[in-house]
């Protein structure tokens, strides 16, 4: 039996109203799918729509998978101590920026961005714990496992992914090459534990 490493699910309350009415004068940034996101090592961006995945890179080239940025979620230079550090919008988005200064006199945004902080941290234990799965196989079914809890949506037929990965980010997240990643897929569909729609989108069959 495969042990779950999936986040408990947590009500939290939706900081992205207090967001909104702290700055609704501030016009929202946008970027589409597939744009690099600018970072600054005095901001933070808080995301308000869509997705955004956070990458780095390895002496060798390879890119590897940190993080899935999903709505209310920060992220940014003043956030972590990696480098390189990249944010591609996964899907078109929409972002709040946010300097350091200005969370540090908002008492009120300081406790709505963490809360949404902790959540990231949830997820980097998770991934973390990934990396201590020695088959490939077990690595790629945790990893949607945790990804169903972050971009997941419940339907007839399961639980269907938002959004399309592709094969090579799967295998950035794990630490494999995409060829064994859509070999691994293709098992487990015949399987029966996934299938995958028209869209091709995930779908887990839990």
């Amino acid at each position: 039996m495969i042990q779950s490493f999936a986040p408990p699910q947590i009500e939290l309350p939706d900081s992205r109203r207090l967001l909104e009415q702290l700055y609704r004068e501030r016009t929202l940034q946008p970027f589409r799918s597939g744009q690099r996101i600018p970072l600054r090592p005095d901001q933070i961006w808080v995301t308000c729509r869509g997705v955004v995945v956070i990458n780095t890179l390895h002496p060798t080239g390879d890119e590897a998978l940190l993080s899935i940025v999903t709505p209310s979620m920060p992220f940014g230079l003043p956030l972590t101590w990696i480098t390189p550090y990249q944010a591609i919008a996964l899907t078109d988005v929409d972002l709040l920026p946010l300097t350091i200064a200005e969370v540090e006199r908002s008492p009120a945004l300081c406790q709505g961005l963490f809360r949404h902080l902790s959540r990231r941290l949830q997820q980097s234990e998770a991934f973390l714990a990934l990396s201590g799965c020695r088959r490939v196989e077990e690595r790629l079914k945790q990893l949607l496992i945790l990804l169903q809890h972050e971009i997941g949506q419940p339907t007839q037929r399961g639980t269907r992914f938002t959004i399309r990965l592709t094969h090579q980010q799967l295998a950035n997240a794990i630490g494999t090459t995409r060829v064994t990643v859509t070999r691994l897929l293709g098992q487990l569909k015949q399987a029966g534990w996934l299938s995958i729609d028209t869209k091709r989108h995930i779908i887990l069959h839990q």
